[in-house]
C-alpha cells in the first residue's frame, strides 16, 4: 500500500542516528549525560501537583471535554496576559486552548495554507513551523537566521514574488534553538510586513518568562500597535511552570485566525483532559515566586556551561533568556560530528543544530536542563575528550 505524498515528503528524523548510538551505549552501562532535551529537570509548583490531583478526584472533570478549552482555564490566559504583557484579550473569543502550543502551530498552517501556497519560517528554527505548511501541501521558504544579523530574520532579502505568494510567516524569540532575542522594532517591522502583504503572523512565544539577565523582559508581538489585525501567538505553561508533560497551551490573538484554529480541533481532537486545564488554571493564577527561583537556576546553569566553553576556547557571550546555549563547533567539524564526538568520547549529549535546519550547520545547541553537578561532570569529560584535539574556530 502506497503512502500519502505528504509523508513521503517528510524530511528524516536527524536524531535517529544518535538515539541509537545513545541506546547502544547504555546498554553497555555507560552513564549519559544529556545535555540535549529541552525538557525541564525541574519539577512543577507544588500546589499545582495539588489542583491536578484534586480535579482528578471529582467524577464531573472526568467526562469528554470541549475541544476549544473550559471557558474558566481561558479566562485564566487572560488575566496572566493582561497582568504580565498589559493585553486584554476577550476569553471567549480571542483564546483557544492547545495541547500543547505544537499543535496549534500546525493548525495555524492548516487553516491558512492551500497547495501552492508559501509560507515563511525560520532556519534554524523549531521543525513543525516548516512541517506544517508542507503538510497542509505549501512550500515553505526558510529565513536564514544568521549571527551577523543577531539570529533575526533579514526581511529584505525575501524576494518579491515570495512575500506575493506568502500566507502566513513563523517567528519565535526569545529563540529556540538559537536563545537569541528580538528588540521591539524588529516586531514593528514584523507587523508592518504582515499588513504590507497581507501574512498571518504567528509568534511562538514559549520562552517568554525563562529570562536570565535583570535588565531583559521579554515581549508579546501583540504589544505591538495594531497587531492584533494581523497576528496571533502561541504559548503554553510548559516551560514556565515546568509542565512540559501537562501538553497544555494556547492560541490568542486574531479572532478570526483563532476561531479558525478553533474549528479544526473541534472536528479533530476532544480537547484537553479536564484536571489538566484546572491544574494549569492553578499555575497561571497562583503564586509566581517559583519563576524567579527558576530563573536563578538556569542563570546559574547558564554561567557555569558559559565558564567552561570559554575554558575550552569558544569565544562566546551568555544568552539573555531560554533555556538553551548556541555555540559554535570546531573548525573541521559538522554539527553532527562533534555531537558523535562528544557523545562516543564524554557520554555527553548535545543537539546538532542542523536538526532545526541547514543555517543551523556548524552549531550545537546545549540545554541548561541537567543540575551544576552533572553539567561539571559533562565538561569535565568533555575536556579530557578534547585534549588531545587542536580547537580553532
Amino acid at each position: 500500500m502506497e503512502q500519502a505524498e505528504r509523508i513521503k515528503n517528510l524530511p528524516p528524523y536527524l536524531f535517529v542516528r544518535i538515539d541509537q548510538k545513545v541506546a547502544a551505549l547504555r546498554e553497555k552501562g555507560a552513564d549519559i549525560i544529556s545535555l540535549g532535551m529541552g525538557d525541564p529537570d525541574l519539577p512543577p509548583p507544588n500546589h499545582v501537583i495539588e489542583a491536578l490531583d484534586k480535579a482528578a478526584r471529582e467524577p464531573k472533570n472526568l467526562h469528554y471535554p470541549t475541544s476549544i478549552g473550559l471557558l474558566e482555564f481561558r479566562k485564566a490566559v487572560s488575566e496572566w496576559y493582561e497582568g504580565r504583557f498589559g493585553i486584554r484579550l476577550d476569553p471567549e473569543r480571542e483564546i483557544v486552548s492547545l495541547i500543547g502550543s505544537k499543535e496549534g502551530l500546525y493548525y495555524a498552517s492548516a487553516s491558512y495554507i492551500n497547495p501552492g501556497d508559501v509560507g515563511l519560517a525560520p532556519d534554524p528554527g523549531y521543525p513543525v513551523y516548516g512541517i506544517g505548511i508542507a503538510l497542509s501541501g505549501g512550500t515553505p521558504y526558510y529565513m536564514p537566521l544568521k549571527e551577523d544579523n543577531n539570529f533575526l530574520p533579514n526581511y529584505s532579502d525575501i524576494p518579491e514574488d515570495i512575500l506575493k505568494r506568502a500566507k502566513l510567516l513563523f517567528i519565535n524569540y526569545p529563540n529556540n534553538p538559537t536563545s537569541a532575542t528580538a528588540p521591539k522594532e524588529f516586531f514593528e517591522e514584523t507587523i508592518e510586513l504582515g499588513k504590507k502583504y497581507d501574512i498571518l503572523i504567528c509568534h511562538d512565544n514559549s520562552y517568554s518568562e525563562i529570562t536570565l539577565q535583570e535588565d531583559y523582559t521579554p515581549m508579546s508581538i501583540l504589544q505591538i500597535e495594531g497587531a492584533k489585525d494581523i497576528a496571533v501567538e502561541f504559548h503554553s505553561v510548559s516551560k514556565t511552570f515546568n509542565m512540559t508533560g501537562f501538553r497544555i497551551g494556547w492560541v490568542l490573538g486574531r479572532e478570526d485566525v483563532v476561531q479558525a484554529i478553533g474549528k479544526i480541533k473541534s472536528n479533530i481532537d476532544s480537547g484537553i483532559f479536564e484536571p489538566i486545564q484546572h491544574a494549569a488554571i492553578a499555575a497561571l493564577r497562583g503564586p509566581k515566586d517559583h519563576v524567579h527561583k527558576m530563573r536563578e537556576v538556569y542563570k546559574k546553569r547558564r554561567d557555569l556551561i558559559i565558564k567552561w566553553l570559554k575554558k575550552l576556547g569558544w569565544k562566546i557571550e551568555p544568552p539573555k533568556a531560554t533555556i538553551y546555549v548556541w555555540a559554535k563547533v570546531p573548525k573541521g567539524f559538522s554539527s553532527i560530528e562533534f555531537s558523535e564526538l562528544l557523545l562516543e568520547k564524554a557520554h555527553v549529549i548535545v543537539t546538532p543544530g542542523n536538526g532545526y535546519g541547514p543555517s543551523g550547520e556548524g552549531y550545537i545547541r546545549i540545554a541548561l536542563t541537567a543540575t551544576c553537578e552533572r553539567i561539571e561532570e559533562a565538561f569535565t569529560r568533555i575536556e579530557s575528550a578534547l585534549k588531545d584535539l587542536t580547537i580553532e574556530f
